[in-house]
């Protein structure tokens, strides 16, 4: 579609009490205070990014989906696009405090509980750790349904919680119904549907701002948890491409979406095509790249539009980046209006 570009965002941040300073590393100017997250693609009702560059500059990506719809987002996320909804959020979060153990529902439980909340799939890629970072994930080998009820009535779920130790650069696939919880010390990139929905079955007995204790959600918890997780471990990066200094890692697929990870050496490029069938989200992790002449330096995202056209990144030196994409599915045939 003529006049497309990348598009980069004004990220919006969030104080959540977990959060600490941490943000600064990655670049950002912080307000005064805790900021636990930064939005940096978001359409979402409880935050919008608004377009920095190009003839977009100004406007709220709500907006600009609304205006292009598909042109944007592409003919892969007409599930997405049927229910009004962009169908990706990108955040940074900084744990300086242990998040709550927590769940995220499916689609279909959403879409039923949750008005036209999307379910909420994610992955995690690790920037920063302190050493011996931990995240919870899945359950202890033995914990019933039961059981777990049974914790969470007497506050007592460490038996029934899985860890796992991280270190920059690892990935975490959470599937929306994996029981889970990002421990302190730790610096996230998070790619996942565009849904804010969290049931918190358990806040380590601390109290939110207002002195009171969090809400919890033990009910919905408890319907979408899957018990079948049990014990899961850290999944390697699949290397895809190696060549002319490109290497391609895919870290996590699912019916949303795909990531992976690109290393650019320098003097190479990444030539790409967006051809209608879905929009490409692109993070710098490490060094600096252009990308059909929009400059962009760690830590930054950019939106390429589905029907951008052909696009290149050269690194300016040599980079890591993140590559988001929608793929073509069973999923996506059968949610097609």
């Amino acid at each position: 579609m003529p006049g497309m570009y990348p598009m980069t965002f004004t990220p919006v941040l969030k104080d959540y009490l977990w959060g600490g300073r941490a943000l600064e590393k990655l670049g950002r100017e912080l307000p005064e205070g805790t900021i636990a997250e930064s939005w940096e693609i978001a359409g979402h009702k409880d935050g919008t990014t608004r377009v920095n560059n190009g003839r977009y500059a100004g406007q709220l990506l709500t907006d600009v989906h609304a205006e292009l719809g598909l042109d944007l987002i592409g003919t892969n996320c007409a599930w997405a696009q049927a229910r009004g909804k962009f169908p990706l959020l990108v955040k940074l979060l900084d744990a300086n405090q242990p998040l709550s153990v927590q769940v995220h529902p499916p689609d279909d439980y959403a879409q039923a509980h949750e008005g036209n909340e999307l379910g909420k799939t994610e992955m995690w890629v690790v920037l920063g750790a302190k050493p011996g970072a931990r995240v919870q994930l899945g359950v202890t080998a033995g914990t019933t349904p039961a059981l777990f009820h049974q914790g969470v009535v007497d506050g007592k779920l460490e038996p029934y919680l899985h860890y796992l130790t991280v270190t920059p650069g690892d990935h975490i696939c959470v599937p929306a119904g994996t029981l889970h919880a990002i421990m302190d010390g730790l610096l996230i990139a998070e790619i996942q549907q565009n849904s804010n929905t969290t049931y918190r079955v358990y806040d380590w007995n601390r109290r939110g701002s207002d002195g009171k204790p969090r809400p919890l959600h033990g009910d919905k918890a408890l319907d979408v948890i899957n018990f079948t997780q049990v014990e899961p471990t850290l999944s390697p990066p699949r290397l895809i491409s190696d060549k002319n200094g490109v290497r391609r890692w895919r870290l996590c697929q699912n019916n949303y979406f795909v990531t992976e990870r690109v290393e650019l050496a320098a003097g190479a490029a990444f030539h790409g095509h967006c051809d209608g069938r879905s929009l490409e989200i692109w993070g710098v992790l490490t060094g600096s790249v252009t990308v059909n002449g929009v400059a962009l330096t760690a830590v930054q995202f950019v939106l390429l539009p589905a029907t951008l056209g052909s696009f290149t990144l050269h690194p300016v030196s040599p980079a890591s980046l993140l590559r988001t994409y929608v793929e073509a599915s069973e999923f996506v045939n059968n949610h097609r209006q």
